[in-house]
């Protein structure tokens, strides 16, 4: 069968989020009041991009601003430059697929397709040919003459995404944690079939979700966010490699990112008495800062047991299958490592070697270390 392609207006937008801010109270005093505080964002053409970030972070209410449910209390909202702030959402040519199916269960699911169209007055011909390509896409073409009210929730799912898809005016699709009411083992399924769809329609999508795994197997470019603010925005992979904010590094990973306590002496970082060799130089303090928090940031991937390093006990193995995660101590602190083959016995005398091209050092969450020559 063929793998139809289907053509998109030349008009899809480059959004620009301006000096946002966003409060719920009609007299904001202070940052705590607000949702949403200082973003400032660029999104492209036909990218596959992801606001991620836990419950409450403020990533629907940034979504419902971009879509013109909401109106921010502070900044601009353009497309391509063109400021959409005060325009209404029927007018920013944008999809939303929500968490909960929006179809009518009383249509058919061609009709369900073709809704979005026939409103606008499409000819019925070119209402045909869009709904056919994008049910051939979704797997849907079997059951377009079926009624919306048997479908499962994934199917029904699908529909909804379709609905989104159908239209060729659309600036961008948003999705807000479209796949929270399906089934775990068809989640990878419809994350697999949206990545799929991204690569054929090309257009600009932005999907909110809290569950990381979907984030990153979506989404080219991550923006991670915490209280209302934007704390990274990079690749899956920078996002991995080397987060800029504790935040990110334990929010992203299973498990996360080690965070140690540290004492700065001498331009070195020691851990429980321990040197630990850093990724590069340490930036200085700002001018008029006291000192900062310091901790150490190292992913348990980057661990390795040998005989070399610093030394520890091992408290407690999980085998989970591809590998085993070994909870070991020093001192007061657990440090999670990755072991790949045969691990060691609870109670076993080991130590800890860490990669020093992927060990940071954060200073009051931010890092504060530089790349080294040799790793870039």
């Amino acid at each position: 069968r063929s793998t139809c392609g289907v053509s998109r207006a030349s008009d899809m937008a480059r959004i620009t989020l301006s000096q946002l801010r966003h409060s719920y109270l009609p007299n904001p005093k202070g940052p705590d009041d607000y949702v949403l505080k200082d973003i400032d964002l660029d999104w492209h053409d036909g990218g596959a991009y992801a606001l991620l970030g836990p419950s409450g972070c403020g990533k629907s209410t940034l979504l419902n601003i971009i879509s013109g449910l909401l109106a921010p209390s502070e900044g601009r909202i353009l497309f391509d430059g063109n400021d959409v702030t005060d325009l209404p959402p029927e007018q920013r040519n944008i999809a939303q697929v929500f968490q909960f199916p929006v179809i009518y269960d009383t249509m058919s699911v061609y009709n369900n397709l073709a809704f979005p169209l026939r409103n606008r007055g499409v000819n019925e011909a070119v209402v045909k040919d869009r709904v056919t390509k994008i049910a051939e896409m979704l797997d849907v073409t079997e059951m377009l003459q079926k009624p919306a009210a048997g479908l499962s929730p994934d199917n029904k799912q699908k529909i909804s995404m379709g609905r989104g898809l159908v239209r060729d005016d659309v600036n961008v699709v948003m999705f807000d944690e479209p796949l929270t009411v399906i089934d775990p083992h068809l989640k990878w399924t419809l994350r697999s079939k949206l990545k799929e769809l991204h690569q054929k329609v090309r257009a600009t999508m932005i999907y909110v979700t809290h569950d990381q795994t979907e984030a990153l197997t979506f989404a080219d470019q991550v923006v991670v966010m915490q209280d209302g603010q934007i704390v990274q925005i990079g690749s899956p992979i920078a996002l991995f490699e080397r987060p800029t904010h504790t935040f990110v590094g334990h929010f992203i990973g299973s498990p996360g990112m080690n965070i140690l306590p540290c004492i700065l002496r001498d331009g070195q970082a020691l851990f429980e008495g321990h040197r630990v060799v850093l990724e590069g130089p340490i930036a200085a303090e700002p001018a008029g800062q006291t000192a900062g928090l310091t901790q150490i940031g190292i992913r348990p991937e980057f661990i390795t047991l040998g005989e070399a390093g610093v030394p520890a006990t091992v408290r407690k193995v999980a085998d989970i299958g591809r590998h085993s995660v070994v909870d070991t101590v020093v001192g007061e602190t657990v440090i999670k490592v990755i072991v790949e083959g045969e691990a060691p016995v609870q109670g076993a005398a080991t130590h800890l070697w860490f990669d020093p091209t992927k060990t940071r050092l954060y200073r009051d969450g931010w890092i504060a270390t530089q790349e080294s020559e040799a790793v870039r």
